[in-house]
């Protein structure tokens, strides 16, 4: 009891529940004492003892008699008295688990490793001992069985030549593809068990001792396989141990039960050391045909480089880009090679998974020494002072790439280092998608060290005048990095070019794009840089075993698939520069051709273009209000709330209203109403204190209005892009696993992906609607003398957003001096830069792979020459067979590596030359060796008659770089995409697509000429001091013409705006009734809705009114504001499905545009009437559009408003054509002031 409580009742109570409940009070904690940990001995004699009985069950077993083999054959070898498992340890033994303990502080808490014990290291090194002395029986046995059929072994093999007195035999379990049996094996001095073994066919399962063997044939035709598939030890164990049973061979113990998995640890052993065998071949064979100094692990590979020619390494592994003999081509016309990187964090490895001996010398994985050499050298070089460096783009661009993209982020941890060791892969390909170098990633984050180390150890490979270009996705921050600090070598620097990768181009700044895109920098052909992805699905399948293999065979495994991988790569470089041009070069190029032919400027003034646009948007860019970014964004966060307040005290005020509500409840929503109006005041002069005029004095003379929506627009514009690339690049994953590019989603993954589209797309389709709504707003407000470019609006479908070149630029927030450039105003010129960027990367790529094709023929004739020398050297005569195949290998690419860029006649001279040198070399001729005849057969594959005989044809998909563009598209296709839209419709609804139009540059054939319309010329024109209001007639809404208004009209040298067009075509049609009773006629605000993307309930709600679902005619005045202000009127007639151009200057190019927003308008109206009034479509078949002006009919620049209303006084009388001319204009002028002096009189 405590000293605060002398008795029960005085505890603290509680009544809650049944009755009441003492609760104990806390004992309060003295603060003098500490907490110590004491160990108990006794707990470390009880864990050593079960550690000493775990190391006695994982100690191999004794032989004990009585374990059998059964099978359905009464063959003595059925029976064997042998275990069936090995003495020596298999792969269990490769890790054990080993405590550490601190003798020094006893409470620090025992860590728990995985590392290799002394046991396992002694067994590899056993191994390693035993591949050497199994080289050469292996060669033999290999030799002598070439081209025939296997034969059946006895039951007692032995290889002793000399007739040794003591022999050794040994019953072995060996396994066959179609069967298992037990055979005694004899060994001596002078033949060890595993070269006899060996020399029959039969690989070991340990090195000494082995009980079991595997047949060479069995382990062969599963090394083929998991060159095409992944390591599969248990599902190949299984499958055999499943087939044997099913031909009456049965493994059982002492007991008669069957075994379960008796293979599968004997089968890891066998397939790891057979494939070192292998690798020890392969490297023999390398120096028979390269000299000694050639042949070093590659993984420490510094070997020294010719003058005038790249590391052997290179060549072999990529001898298209790495074959050459001529570098220093300069980096600003594409450099030598193009490589690309990329990381991949999904390779993981578990630290529980342990660590074996080091078995096998990688000879695509960089040394941890040299990776982390590197990162301690980029370290010191940050704790240095940075340099300045003089960037083309601007930091606040970069920057923004930097936080877009998760692998500028070294420090963002993107696997955990808890359970994983190693946590990814950083892969160094060549520009055909070859893998050249990978660096294991071992860090939470994707740090530069590893693709710094990458291209160092590539240029030390390289000669000392090979210029590179490197594509990255987030090769802009790389590129800075290296130009602030001295992180690679000074010499390097000016030989190396960065860029960013193609399709992922759209997630940087513009003014990135300028400097870092493929698509737009000049040199890089169509180099893309995307092969990692194709590489990254290649290594899919090994992902999960990665996980639990050791950390040796984790590389081990890579490092085989990436042998595999490059291997048939590089067979295939045939194939792939046949498919580049014909899809690349040729479709594209032809494309590009056709669209730079109709756009009508040439392509000197569309360079200049170019240029003027890169200059002009890069330090724009470089001025863009960054400072005051975080102003703004406070105003446009307010700005956002007091709208949202607005719609509550309206939406209350109407619910208010309808009830019966006291004064004091209408008092208290008028004090609402007035604080939100302070608050809009306060928001107002939030905003001037910016003093946006003071830090920009070029927009001194443009409206308040004006530049505050214009910056919001660019703040939003912004922001859009972000969440528009966010939603690319999730459905680039649903395109990949569609198209076949990538692995299967699978419907879980698959359906969250959609839905979480589906969940942020309402998001980003408001904010384009409210950016489209700025961009309307802009139009009106804009006046053509403050020469600011207007926004373009953004669509509203996201596969129309993904291939909208203008969602990557930036809002203009600058007035232009003087006239406005052709390529920001012009869209002829805008898609003709586009083409012609195009145009001239597929000629670039054009030469370098015509460079290509010339490096693999000599590469070929080189390497054909090296095996014919070899062959005919005595030294090498134990391995005519590997050097033999070898030469098939390469002679099959004279059948496959010829093109148009390379003929086959070149290779045929090749390798007659080759054959000549060999034998003027070394004097002797080729050694006969009786290889396989080839087996005839019909070549289904090549019968065009039945190219789908099989059903197999195409299951693939198209080629990645198969893409339908249309011409307009073409250009950045690469850079911003093209997705597959068909997967995307119950997210964004149907896609409407207006109806084809061709656009005749004639006059239509008899037109009615309006020539005998009456201009009230007798009537008196009275000066008119008050506004004049026409009250809605003819279904018209009610108009307004304000003093303002009608002094426009009455000045004969006024400009006319929206309000004199609008109010004088509603007089127009009420004078012209019932003639004019088939027209409806638009306002000028409803072609800019389609413009500005508007909803089809806006739409309804502003057409409605003119029933043009019942109209045979529809008349559509047009404003076009660039570059200045001017009118023009498009007559739509639905019987003769035609479109009748007016424009007072009779220009043309203009119209191209403005057709297809007619065109649309006329879709989406058809569309709503159908959908409201089931009324058939009026925008079916083929449409045509025509002018009916070949000359200017206006000499001035004020009377073209005039003129429009001419011309639909004319349409509205039932003509095609008004017959006024210039000289009377004036006087129509005057027709329209009467017209308003009616509606005062009435009035």
């Amino acid at each position: 009891m405590s000293a605060g409580h002398s008795s029960r009742s005085s505890l603290p109570i509680t009544t809650k529940g049944m009755g009441r409940h003492f609760c104990s009070p806390r004992k309060p904690r003295n603060k003098k004492k500490t907490s110590t940990t004491v160990p108990i001995r006794v707990h470390a004699l009880k864990r050593q003892k079960l550690l000493d009985e775990l190391a006695d069950l994982l100690s191999p077993p004794s032989p004990e008699p009585g374990s059998h083999i059964c099978s359905g054959t009464t063959s003595p070898t059925d029976h064997p008295t042998e275990p069936l498992e090995p003495t020596e340890p298999e792969e269990a033994l490769f890790m054990l688990d080993i405590e550490e303990v601190s003798s020094g502080n006893p409470t620090v808490e025992e860590t728990h490793t995985t590392r290799p014990t002394e046991k396992s290291i002694s067994l590899c090194a056993s191994w390693k001992a035993v591949i050497r002395t199994m080289i050469d029986p292996f060669v033999k046995y290999t030799t002598a069985m070439l081209g025939k059929p296997l034969p059946v072994l006895g039951s007692l093999l032995s290889s002793c030549t000399v007739h040794c007195q003591e022999q050794k035999a040994t019953n072995i379990l060996c396994l066959f593809l179609d069967r298992f049996t037990s055979i005694s094996v004899l060994s001596c001095d002078c033949s060890m068990l595993p070269q006899t073994l060996i020399s029959h066919g039969l690989f070991p399962t340990a090195p000494s001792q082995p009980r079991m063997a595997v047949s060479v044939e069995l382990l062969s035709f599963y090394r083929a396989l998991f060159e095409r598939s992944c390591d599969a030890i248990y599902a190949l164990a299984a499958a055999l141990n499943t087939y044997y049973n099913r031909r009456g061979f049965r493994v059982t113990n002492q007991k008669g039960t069957t075994v379960k998995e008796p293979f599968r640890c004997s089968l890891s052993q066998a397939v790891q050391w057979y494939a070192i065998l292998q690798a020890e071949l392969s490297a023999i064979e390398s120096c028979s045909l390269h000299p000694p100094m050639s042949c070093p692990s590659p993984s420490t590979l510094q070997e020294p480089v010719s003058q005038g020619s790249c590391a052997e390494v290179l060549i072999q592994r990529c001898p298209a880009c790495f074959g050459g003999v001529s570098f220093g081509t300069p980096l600003d016309k594409g450099g030598d090679i193009h490589v690309a990187m990329d990381g991949n964090f999904h390779h993981h490895h578990r630290r529980s998974a342990g660590i074996s001996p080091l078995f096998y010398e990688p000879s695509y994985f960089l040394p941890k020494a040299q990776v982390d050499a590197v990162g301690r050298h980029i370290d010191q070089a940050h704790q240095r002072p940075s340099k300045r460096s003089r960037s083309m783009v601007p930091d606040e661009a970069i920057d923004q790439c930097e936080a877009s993209y998760e692998a500028a982020d070294g420090q963002k941890q993107k696997a955990s280092t808890d359970g994983f060791d190693d946590t990814g892969l950083m892969a160094l390909i060549c520009r055909h998608d070859i893998p050249l170098f990978f660096a294991n990633i071992d860090t939470p984050g994707e740090q530069q060290k590893y693709s710094v180390a990458l291209i160092q150890h590539l240029f030390s490979l390289l000669p000392r005048q090979a210029n590179v270009v490197v594509l990255y996705d987030v090769g802009c921050v790389l590129s800075r990095s290296l130009s602030r600090f001295d992180i690679l070598d000074q010499v390097l620097m000016p030989r190396i070019r960065f860029a960013t990768m193609a399709m992922h181009a759209y997630g940087h700044e513009w003014a990135c794009q300028l400097v870092y895109n493929p698509r737009l920098i000049s040199g890089l052909g169509l180099s893309d840089g995307e092969g990692t992805e194709h590489l990254w699905s290649c290594f899919i399948k090994l992902i999960g075993i990665e996980r639990v293999s050791s950390r040796q065979r984790r590389i081990w495994l890579l490092d085989r698939h990436a042998t595999a991988i490059g291997y048939e790569m590089r067979t295939e470089l045939g194939d792939w520069i046949r498919r580049r041009l014909r899809k690349g070069v040729h479709e594209q190029g032809s494309a590009a051709q056709e669209v730079l032919d109709n756009c009508g400027v040439s392509i000197m003034e569309l360079r200049e273009q170019w240029s003027s646009q890169q200059a002009v948007q890069l330090s724009i860019r470089a001025h863009a209000p960054a400072k005051l970014k975080k102003e703004l964004d406070t105003v446009l966060a307010l700005q956002a709330d007091l709208d949202t307040t607005t719609k509550v005290v309206q939406g209350a005020r109407a619910t208010i209203e309808r009830g019966n509500v006291t004064p004091d409840i209408l008092d208290a929503l008028a004090s609402v109403e007035r604080s939100h109006t302070r608050l809009v005041i306060k928001a107002e002069a939030l905003y001037s204190s910016l003093n946006v005029h003071e830090q920009f004095p070029q927009l001194t003379n443009v409206s308040l209005d004006f530049v505050r929506t214009l910056l919001m627009a660019r703040d939003l514009k912004i922001n859009i892009r972000k969440r528009a690339i966010g939603s690319f690049f999730e459905w680039d994953k649903l395109d990949r696993a569609v198209g076949g590019k990538d692995k299967p989603l699978g419907t879980k993954l698959h359906q969250q992906t959609r839905k979480a589209i589906a969940k942020r797309q309402p998001a980003l389709m408001s904010a384009i609607r409210k950016y489209n709504t700025y961009c309307e707003q802009l139009s009106q407000l804009h006046d053509p003398s403050w020469a600011i470019p207007l926004p373009i609006p953004l669509p509203t479908k996201l596969v129309d957003l993904r291939n909208d070149a203008s969602l990557m630029e930036d809002v203009w927030i600058t007035p232009s001096p003087g006239e406005t450039p052709l390529w920001l105003q012009d869209a002829d010129v805008r898609d003709g830069i586009r083409v012609l960027l195009k145009h001239e990367r597929c000629l670039e790529e054009q030469r370098r792979l015509g460079s290509e094709a010339d490096n693999m023929c000599r590469w070929f004739g080189h390497e054909l020459s090296a095996i014919q020398v070899a062959l005919r050297q005595s030294e090498n005569g134990n391995y005519h067979l590997i050097l033999r195949q070898h030469l098939e290998t390469i002679l099959e690419l004279q059948e496959r590596w010829p093109t148009v860029l390379c003929s086959s006649s070149h290779y045929t001279y090749q390798a007659r030359v080759s054959i000549q040198l060999a034998d003027t070399i070394t004097g002797a001729s080729l050694p006969s060796l009786n290889w396989l005849t080839p087996v005839v057969v019909n070549d289904l594959a090549n019968n065009d008659d039945d190219e789908d005989i099989l059903g197999v044809t195409d299951l693939l998909g198209p080629d990645p770089t198969d893409l339908s563009l249309a011409p307009e598209q073409i250009a950045l296709s690469d850079i911003l995409g093209v997705g597959h839209a068909d997967d995307q419709d119950d997210v964004e609804g149907d896609v409407e697509t207006p109806p084809p139009v061709s656009f005749k540059w004639k006059i239509p054939h008899a037109l009615a000429i309006d020539c005998h319309i009456d201009l009230a010329q007798d009537v008196e024109v009275r000066a008119i001091k008050l506004p004049v209001i026409w009250t809605s007639i003819d279904g018209f809404p009610r108009q307004t013409f304000l003093l303002g208004d009608i002094n426009i009209l009455t000045s004969p040298h006024a400009q006319l705006n929206d309000t004199c067009i609008n109010g004088c075509a509603t007089l127009l049609y009420s004078a012209f009734v019932p003639t004019a009773a088939s027209c409806a006629i638009f306002s000028t605000h409803d072609l800019p809705r389609i413009r500005f993307n508007a909803e089809d309930d806006t739409l309804w709600r502003s057409l409605s009114w003119t029933r043009f679902w019942e109209k045979s005619i529809w008349i559509l005045p047009i404003h076009r504001s660039s570059p200045v202000g001017h009118w023009v009127l498009c007559t739509i007639d639905f019987r003769s499905q035609q479109l009748f151009l007016f424009d007072s200057l009779a220009e043309q190019k203009p119209w191209k545009n403005d057709i297809k927003d007619i065109m649309q308008l006329i879709c989406r109206l058809s569309n709503l009437a159908t959908q409201r009034f089931g009324t058939t479509h009026q925008d079916q078949g083929d449409w045509t559009a025509q002018p009916i002006l070949l000359e200017p009919c206006q000499t001035n620049g004020y009377d073209c408003g005039v003129w429009i209303l001419a011309q639909m006084a004319a349409v509205l009388r039932g003509y095609k054509v008004t017959g006024i001319e210039e000289c009377n204009i004036s006087r129509f002028r005057r027709f329209l002031c009467v017209l308003i002096l009616r509606i005062a009189a009435l009035g």
